[in-house]
């Protein structure tokens, strides 16, 4: 069988092994939780609790600040200490919600429901009212990617399951542990669009989920499995989109423009949740691991706990580790501070004992054409990274710097050890900055 897959592409290291047929913790958190307002693309959330106010677990603290946007829901019961800016896991400060945990975790009444009973409406704003977005890292508010313009040239859901990013195991036990809820929620998304079919896409790295997901969807007509070849980055949203459909999309198109609808596999069960269920999205699957932590493991894990606390749950740091990243190796944020919160897009903490990246000395570029075979967006990333520094804004964008998606593949093969990904990277955002004030 032919396996389904992209152009370009790189095989790191895997390192699932070390967590992947592990139980996943449940973990009950211990000190303060904060709640930023930013967990999303779009608009930050406004609280609507004040200093002093007691809360309960599922209760909404801060409401969806315009359309792209999301409400944040407190994740236990406790009482308000702040509303301050805090720092969060990519590196910056954002305004978030401090609450004493009280531990009775005393939670509201949820509505549950019944889909033959819901109108399209009532479905979408269901996911609105439970605060779902992109829970595979990008964070855009789910019910409003469920709502393009015409719903009828929608022809494919296609579920993520390719996890592609080395250590990371949450979606594979979401997957094996939760396979009925995520058939359950994929039926959610397919009740909203009447000529689309829905397919869970999944790398053939994970027989065990492809088996059972397989089983779960024999008899859905609606339904099926694509198995893709284990390649980085699979997961991306236009690799996943060509690997399935065999349609292209590029920077200035959303998926939607292709017939496709692509969400996370732990979406798809925050959408089972609040719409079957009435319950707010406010619990997280995250993998602790890498070779630099004691006992690598998933937990289950309440929006708002701080990372400290994963990192002493795991067993700690081993003596001498010298990198935590937050997030999978190729495109997760360095972590200089571990006192930052979970969020809804929080996947990873991975410890490394070795930093690789900062002792690598770069070189000059030997034209060796290794970034440009392996890059998904089929992009020129040496010429690119030497125009990003140089400054030469212009010369970048007309060689079409802001198709790069930043996956890290470039920076990855490289022989000169040149850090290609973060100076495109830093230059993209000049270009989009720049395009936006035209």
């Amino acid at each position: 069988m032919s396996l389904l897959t992209f152009r370009g592409g790189v095989h790191p290291f895997e390192g699932k092994e070390l967590t992947k047929d592990k139980p996943v913790t449940k973990y009950m958190p211990k000190g303060l939780m904060v709640y930023p307002v930013s967990q999303h693309i779009g608009a930050p959330a406004n609280p609507i609790v004040a200093k002093g106010d007691r809360v309960l677990r599922g209760q909404k603290i801060a409401e969806a600040g315009g359309f792209v946007s999301a409400h944040v829901f407190s994740s236990v019961s406790g009482t308000v200490k702040a509303i301050e800016p805090h720092l969060v896991p990519t590196g910056g400060m954002v305004n978030s919600i401090v609450i004493e945990n009280d531990g009775q975790y005393e939670e509201v009444k949820y509505q549950k429901a019944k889909l033959s009973n819901l109108s399209r409406e009532e479905v979408l704003n269901r996911i609105k009212e439970g605060g779902v977005v992109g829970m595979g890292g990008a964070g855009f508010p789910t019910h409003v990617k469920l709502a393009p313009k015409d719903p009828s040239k929608i022809e494919y859901l296609l579920v993520n399951g390719a996890e592609c990013e080395p250590y990371l195991t949450s979606d594979y036990r979401r997957m094996l542990d939760n396979t009925k809820e995520l058939v359950e929620g994929l039926r959610i998304m397919l009740s909203l669009f009447d000529n689309a079919k829905g397919v869970f896409c999944v790398e053939n790295n994970k027989p065990e989920c492809i088996a059972a997901l397989e089983e779960a969807v024999k008899n859905e007509p609606r339904m099926s499995v694509a198995t893709l070849l284990t390649k980085y980055p699979q997961g991306g949203e236009r690799n996943i989109i060509y690997a399935v459909t065999g349609r292209e999309i590029n920077s200035s198109m959303l998926p939607a423009d292709v017939g496709c609808v692509v969400d996370n596999v732990d979406t798809v069960h925050a959408i089972y949740d609040a719409v079957i269920n009435g319950k707010p999205a406010m619990t997280k699957l995250i993998t602790v691991s890498g070779d630099g932590i004691n006992n690598p493991q998933n937990f289950e894990v309440m929006t708002g706990t701080p990372l400290s606390e994963l990192i002493e749950a795991a067993g700690g740091l081993k003596e001498g580790a010298e990198k935590v990243v937050a997030g999978g190796p190729m495109m997760g944020f360095p972590m200089f501070n571990f006192d930052v919160p979970a969020t809804k897009t929080t996947s990873s903490i991975l410890c490394l004992l070795e930093d690789p990246v900062a002792k690598a000395v770069p070189t000059a570029c030997i034209n060796c054409g290794r970034c440009v075979s392996v890059c998904p967006s089929h992009i020129l990333p040496a010429r690119l990274a030497t125009l990003a520094d140089r400054g030469d804004l212009e010369a970048f964008d007309k060689l079409n710097g802001v198709e790069c998606c930043e996956c890290g593949c470039c920076s990855y093969i490289c022989p000169a050890k040149r850090h290609l990904t973060q100076s495109i990277k830093s230059m993209r955002r000049l270009v989009l900055a720049s395009r936006k004030k035209k």
